[in-house]
């Protein structure tokens, strides 16, 4: 994919060059890389001078590519989710149908590019429909009879075929014979694809003084070309069981390109459009991309004119017949949405900034608002209260199954997320709502100690003052247990929860013991001194033995009074 022209950040206009090679105009005038710089030259020098860009803009990208491989940017990879890379795929397929239904319906349009672009091409196509060139609207329906049955074919016998059926060759090359012994553009005036020019140009060193002027919108491009291509990499490398290493590629796209550069090349990055191409026609090794190059340099050295007839139409209907795969993810929306109501939306939300803003933005879009729903997801995550598995040791979720023993004075308490300053409140609020609220409870003991009073008792007859003062009532609850397994890390902000909890709990009598901290966990809890030394006891590595600690406590401790008074004789 010729990724400058794609993205419409390339410091130059392939068009303007084409026309000032062809024109005898003295001078033209054209504004480069966003009004940074305006060349007023002659023709010549004008398509010099993109020469002379095109060489430093493209190895300038790739050595970027290169050096972030070297300093391990992959890392970056890991943030884009199977949801996301889903959207991705099929908001980019829109944009590449977008694209080509112009050629579909022989429309000569200018083309959009940047924010909107799919916007801008339908308004387009929608006000010149009356233009539409019926042989080419003919050859296209035509094609997409032969295409699409062929296809759906080749996927249903591909187990008994020795190799799928090259349709796209047979169209290709049935379309430019009728085309040209049909005189088609002459006749009907088709969109053909022209004059086609062959070899290569000579090799020019890139001029290093133009660093400057091109180096933001190379690393601009640099980071999206590598993001779109990882993008893509994951999705295949899932569809059909194979990993990628996200610096290797980076490594594999900036070497590929930095020769290039020097015979005046685009840089390039993944094509959705022709790995779809490639992977609907059976390709599944290196060796396919080999025999692609070669024919690829027979078409450039030999026999590309020969293909000066073919219609555009014929072009542009394959493209689309092969999006057929990502914009079929629609028919996995209802199971998505059962499996994850969350991924689904980051699904419609990539697709949806990729198809109608713009590709790289739309990607952009859909990890930020991925990152924004981990945020979301772990601000209030599951909560609940653990009983005993009968003729076990272990604890599991009392909504979640039926028949679970619930240890008298005792609550164990499962919080599945980190702990950390964004969901501390949402910790401490489930916590105290699940099994008592020590603020609420201190607060009506003080309520009560207030309306207590002396009062003189008369036992059998005999006139005894006594002064008695009435307490409050025992607790029932007498141990919390938090499970900690599934609390990956702690930050300063959690470990001040995890005190304040354990502070107001001991106020009331309630003793507060953590349950299979991970090590992770448990070096924060000793940075943070959590317990004091003689207080290591306080920490289990199983639920069950927190649970005995506790009961082998309490009966060590005897049974507490059960009138709730609290006498003193006078």
């Amino acid at each position: 994919m010729p990724l400058l022209h794609v993205l419409g950040l390339g410091p130059f206009d392939p068009e303007i060059t084409k026309s000032c090679l062809k024109t005898e105009h003295t001078k033209c005038t054209q504004t480069s890389l966003a009004g940074k710089y305006e060349v007023k030259k002659s023709c010549k020098l004008v398509a010099q001078w993109n020469e002379e860009l095109l060489c430093i803009f493209t190895n300038l990208i790739d050595l970027l590519r290169v050096v972030m491989g070297f300093f391990q940017v992959g890392f970056v990879s890991i943030y884009l989710s199977d949801a996301l890379l889903s959207g991705f795929v099929t908001g980019a397929s829109f944009t590449i149908l977008t694209s080509q239904a112009k050629y579909l319906l022989g429309l000569s349009l200018p083309r959009s590019n940047g924010v909107g672009s799919l916007i801008t091409t339908w308004i387009h196509i929608f006000g010149n429909i009356h233009k539409t060139n019926l042989c080419d609207l003919f050859t296209s329906v035509l094609c997409l009879l032969v295409l699409l049955p062929t296809k759906e074919l080749n996927e249903h016998f591909k187990s008994k075929l020795k190799a799928p059926i090259p349709t796209e060759l047979i169209v290709i090359v049935a379309a430019t014979l009728t085309s040209h012994f049909g005189k088609l553009n002459e006749k009907y005036n088709t969109s053909i694809a022209g004059d086609i020019p062959t070899g290569f140009m000579p090799p020019k060193a890139p001029d290093w003084n133009l660093i400057p002027s091109v180096a933001v919108d190379a690393i601009a491009i640099s980071i999206i070309g590598f993001a779109i291509t990882v993008s893509l990499s994951e999705m295949f490398a899932k569809k059909h069981g194979y990993t990628v290493k996200a610096n290797q590629e980076m490594y594999a796209i900036g070497l590929c390109n930095i020769i290039p550069s020097f015979f005046h090349c685009f840089t390039t990055s993944a094509a959705l459009a022709k790995t779809l191409v490639k992977e609907s026609t059976g390709c599944q090794t290196q060796l396919s991309s080999v025999v692609t190059a070669l024919v690829l340099l027979l078409v450039l050295l030999v026999i590309a004119p020969l293909f000066c007839s073919l219609q555009k139409s014929v072009l542009g209907v394959i493209t689309i017949v092969n999006l057929r795969g990502a914009l079929c993810k629609f028919r996995d929306l209802p199971k998505m949405w059962r499996v994850s109501k969350m991924d689904t939306v980051i699904w419609f939300i990539t697709m949806l900034s990729s198809a109608l803003i713009s590709t790289e933005i739309g990607l952009l879009i859909g990890v930020c608002f991925s990152m924004f729903c981990v945020i979301l997801r772990t601000q209030k995550p599951k909560i609940s209260l653990l009983g005993l598995v009968e003729e076990s040791e272990l604890f599991e979720s009392m909504s979640a199954y039926k028949n679970l023993q619930d240890k008298p004075g005792i609550k164990i308490f499962r919080f599945v997320a980190p702990l950390y300053y964004i969901n501390k409140e949402y910790f401490k609020s489930a916590l105290y709502k699940k099994t008592v609220n020590p603020i609420l409870v201190k607060a009506a003991w003080k309520k009560a100690a207030k309306k207590i009073k002396k009062e003189t008792v008369t036992f059998c007859g005999v006139q005894d003052k006594v002064s008695m003062q009435l307490s409050h009532d025992p607790l029932e609850l007498h141990t919390i247990v938090i499970d900690c397994s599934a609390i990956q890390f702690l930050d300063t902000a959690g470990i001040h929860t995890l005190k304040e909890v354990r502070r107001d709990y001991e106020a009331i009598g309630i003793q507060v013991l953590l349950a299979q901290c991970n090590p992770s966990v448990r070096d924060s809890l000793a940075w943070g001194e959590y317990c004091k030394k003689e207080e290591d006891n306080l920490l289990f590595y199983s639920v069950y033995e927190a649970v005995a600690f506790a009961e082998e406590l309490q009966n060590h401790k005897g049974i507490c009074t059960p009138n709730s008074l609290s006498l003193s004789t006078e």
